[in-house]
């Protein structure tokens, strides 16, 4: 009894253990994901961007079968221009989308000078008709890549020193003499054999956006060695994996050539590629690539073409896209030889919209977004005939994007010539940083029959801001570039012989180069260097200083 006294005591006394109270968690929030592209982009006619106004039919062909309805296995969506790639450097005409430029990366500016680094030779090539294609032409941008180092340690097509340099940064050239020429862009060293694929570069072409050592090429005419055609070529071995376009049935036009510089939609493995027959090909690569053992290969499937054909297509106002196409989300931006700018869904293949830019449209359209919104800056070549034989307004042009309906307009009267036409030829320079009230217009032809203006122009109106006149006229795409603070500059180049530097607020020009031959060709630039070809074969890099 003491016993169990004891323990009663004791249990009265003891005191209670504490019991803690746990918080109820809080849950971890998901991350908010960045969106991909404008959410917000909705793109849909309105009166007068009807697509039936101008484009009378469509067809849509896959692997081989006609179809009358598409909708795509794998849902096409561009991001904005600056995730276009993971790559340093300038892998596409103008850089990436939206064609925002080819200069990557900021430039040290201080003397505002121009400085030639190195120079190459390179050649020409005849076309089926005899004519010679001698240099880099129209388009002719180079393309500068940063290759990832393990990437660079698998190329056995470069020379020993150069796959072992670190940083090394190489210039991809494909020219009118049929070469694909590699160069280290700070002095122009080969980096590894030039590549003949024997047809006529006139186009950028471009690399894979993914970092995959991949060029998809176009010619622009028939060689000596064949049908122009598109060439993927494996750039660790300069092997050709693949090539499309030529002996093509399914066209409206029997005109295969590929001028216009392609993208590539990362995330569903497919290359997007106008040609000047009138057919926009899709192709799912089924791409491979080990990084750590270098094997790489395409095999192509889902091959997609769709075609159309315009309301005044015949003799003039052709069929075909020579310009480089802008995307965004979804939907491509492609302006033909016929003075259509057309809004396609990529994902239906069903147009959206249809605007007259009047003309055979060289200028690749432009995207710009401004308050959120989305907008189209394009000009027109001035086809001999086509409105007249000798003087014609050559419009450019503010275009919303969503519904291809005119902002604004601001005309130059050019001459032309024949096969040598005035107008708008080069892409506009969209301003950025300080820049980023301005575009800037290389209008050729005007106001004489041989010289040149390049225009800057309000984004918001259209008015002139200035202008320099060059005794020359230039086909060549002005490149915009700026400093850490923001500062911009343009290089200019005409067919003159002369290279530009141009202070872009103001037009001051302050400095100029003579590079001794026709300059069709527009500079992609990387820092400070820039790189150029001309029609008088030789390729160059100068430095800005």
């Amino acid at each position: 009894m003491r016993g169990i006294a004891a323990n009663k005591a004791l249990e009265e006394t003891a005191e209670s253990p504490a019991v803690t109270v746990q918080p109820t968690p809080t849950p971890t929030p998901e991350p908010t994901p960045t969106p991909v592209g404008l959410p917000d982009f909705k793109p849909h006619s309105v009166d007068g961007t009807e697509p039936e106004r101008l484009i009378s039919s469509t067809a849509i062909m896959v692997d081989g079968e006609v179809v009358e309805e598409y909708e795509s296995d794998y849902e096409i969506n561009f991001d904005l221009p600056e995730r276009y790639t993971e790559l340093e450097g300038i892998v596409t005409f103008r850089g990436d989308n939206f064609r925002s430029g080819a200069a990557y990366g900021t430039a040290s500016v201080s003397s505002k000078t121009l400085t030639k680094v190195w120079s190459k030779s390179t050649s020409g090539l005849s076309d089926t008709d005899g004519t010679y294609w001698s240099g880099s032409g129209w388009t002719g941008q180079p393309l500068i890549v940063k290759w990832p180092e393990a990437t660079r340690k698998n190329i056995s097509a470069m020379y020993d020193w150069a796959r072992e340099k670190e940083g090394l940064v190489e210039v991809i050239y494909a020219t009118l003499d049929g070469h694909v020429y590699f160069y280290e862009l700070t002095s122009g060293e080969y980096t590894r054999d030039p590549l003949n694929l024997g047809f006529n570069y006139k186009g950028a072409g471009a690399l894979d956006p993914r970092g995959y050592p991949i060029l998809y090429v176009g010619s622009g005419v028939d060689s000596v060695n064949g049908r122009s055609r598109v060439k993927v070529v494996n750039l660790i071995d300069n092997s050709v994996m693949f090539e499309f376009g030529h002996n093509e049935t399914f066209a409206n036009r029997g005109w295969h050539m590929f001028d216009s510089s392609p993208l590539v939609s990362a995330e569903t493995d497919q290359l997007i590629y106008p040609g000047e027959n009138g057919i926009l090909y899709i192709i799912h690569l089924n791409t491979k690539y080990n990084e750590q053992t270098g094997e790489l290969s395409v095999d192509p499937d889902n091959i997609v073409k769709w075609k159309y054909n315009g309301v005044r297509s015949g003799s003039r106002y052709w069929l075909g896209v020579e310009s480089s196409a802008a995307i965004i989300n979804n939907y491509i931006f492609l302006a033909d030889n016929g003075g259509n700018l057309m809004c396609l869904d990529l994902n239906t293949l069903k147009l959206v919209w249809v605007q007259d830019v009047l003309d055979d449209t060289n200028c690749s359209p432009v995207v710009d977004v401004e308050d959120g919104h989305p907008y189209i800056y394009i000009s027109t070549s001035f086809h001999y005939g086509w409105r007249s034989y000798s003087t014609a307004e050559i419009p450019i042009f503010k275009i919303d994007a969503e519904t291809g309906e005119i902002v604004w307009r601001t005309d130059y009267t050019c001459y032309t010539v024949q096969d040598l036409s005035g107008g708008v030829q080069g892409t506009i320079a969209v301003g950025k940083n300080k820049l980023s009230d301005m575009i800037f217009v290389p209008v050729a032809r005007t106001p004489g029959a041989s010289s040149g203006t390049l225009a800057a122009l309000k984004k918001d109106t259209g008015e002139v801001i200035w202008e320099k006149e060059t005794s020359m006229y230039s086909w060549s795409s002005p490149v915009d570039f700026y400093d850490a603070d923001g500062n911009g500059y343009l290089l200019y180049c005409n067919s003159g012989f002369n290279m530009f530097l141009i202070d872009g607020k103001t037009g001051e020009q302050l400095d100029y180069m003579n590079l001794g031959g026709n300059i069709e060709a527009s500079p992609a630039m990387y820092g400070n260097y820039a790189v150029v070809g001309t029609r008088a074969m030789r390729t160059y890099c100068i430095q800005v200083g």
